[in-house]
């Protein structure tokens, strides 16, 4: 079967912070991956990839590729327009392409080859892409409380008629000021536009399909917390100010969000109060990643996560991205490399068992 018009490769971004297509460059592969040397290593692992441009530039970096070569990890880049059947063999398929016909056929793919690992489910991807879905496992968590309480701020979706949005947010009790986001996420630059509304008039100027989420005061620190399979790695970004009582009577109106969250804003390092700078509890962040893997069916993703300010232990997770940028993590390509090793020696053991 080979793939046709609607598979999306130009749309897609690299990771969660937005930002352009990917364009019709094309470009040579890495020489690390294709040329083994003479005392490269036997390899144990074959990782095929199906990525955009921009996200094959942004994670496979030189110093990821010579790692996983010296482990035995050898990357492989999947041909779109060929049957994947007739390619690999491959122990681990790794992808972000968007499109129904694609997902089809990573679908029929892994039925077909059990023993290949995809990362990650379709269905399941699709379930983090709607913003309606994407927090809806993490409301329903019943997590312990003794290291703090984790929730989501309320929120309304809206996908018809903007005009009825500032009586719903009446009758609903959401309180202001409202952080509008597309409801789907498909990688476009588009997708991750926010605005920040600070009276209900000015909600009617917005364009549905949308979500609008209760903004909660934070100190401007947010914790990005990314997870590979059972690894964890937390880093803190700036993110906007607090927004209080004296500004919200003044201002009217929907403002764009500068860009947060990204690399270039990380606040690691930086001079902050110690109450909003110190990272969520370990333990806390643990049980958290635990229960989204099982419940999302996902491996790779990450997890924007606040606490109120004035608290200690009150936290809201605004955001959920599918594979977002592993390159931008301190020590990603250890930790990635071991993952996938994990994944090989986690086969053994089942078959030893059978």
């Amino acid at each position: 079967m080979r793939l046709n018009g609607e598979i999306s490769i130009a749309n897609i971004d690299d990771d969660e912070d937005g930002g352009g297509g990917d364009g019709e460059e094309k470009e040579k592969e890495p020489s690390l991956i294709r040329s083994p040397t003479a005392t490269a290593p036997a390899t144990r692992l074959v990782v095929g990839y199906a990525l955009t441009y921009k996200k094959r530039q942004s994670f496979l970096q030189p110093k990821l590729l010579a790692l996983a070569r010296s482990k035995g990890i050898l990357f492989i880049p999947i041909d779109v327009n060929q049957p994947l059947s007739d390619q690999g063999p491959f122990d681990v398929v790794l992808h972000k392409l968007a499109g129904k016909d694609w997902n089809r056929i990573i679908e029929e793919y892994g039925q077909k080859n059990p023993n290949v690992t995809v990362l990650d489910p379709p269905d399941a991807i699709e379930h983090v892409n709607n913003r309606r879905s994407m927090l809806e496992n993490v409301a329903d968590l019943n997590l312990p409380d003794c290291y703090g309480r984790v929730t989501v701020p309320k929120q309304l979706v809206f996908t018809t008629d903007p005009l009825s949005i500032p009586d719903e947010v009446t009758k609903e009790g959401l309180k202001l000021p409202l952080v509008a986001k597309p409801l789907v996420v498909d990688g476009s630059a588009k997708s991750h536009e926010l605005f920040l509304a600070y009276d209900k008039v000015s909600l009617a100027k917005l364009e549905p399909p949308l979500v609008l989420q209760e903004f909660v005061n934070h100190g401007g620190v947010l914790f990005k917390v990314y997870i590979i399979g059972e690894s964890i790695k937390v880093v803190r970004r700036f993110s906007l100010p607090d927004v209080c009582k004296r500004e919200l009577s003044k201002v009217a109106g929907v403002f764009p969000f500068p860009r947060v969250s990204c690399a270039s804003a990380s606040a690691d390092g930086a001079d902050l109060d110690p109450t909003v700078a110190e990272l969520p509890p370990s333990p806390l962040l643990e049980m958290l990643a635990k229960e989204l893997r099982l419940r999302l069916g996902l491996q790779l993703f990450n997890v924007d996560i606040i606490r109120e300010y004035g608290t200690r232990d009150l936290y809201y997770v605004i955001d959920i991205n599918y594979f977002p940028g592993y390159g931008k993590m301190p020590e990603y390509e250890h930790i990635f490399t071991d993952f996938l090793l994990s994944l090989e020696q986690s086969k053994y053991k089942k078959v030893l068992v059978a």
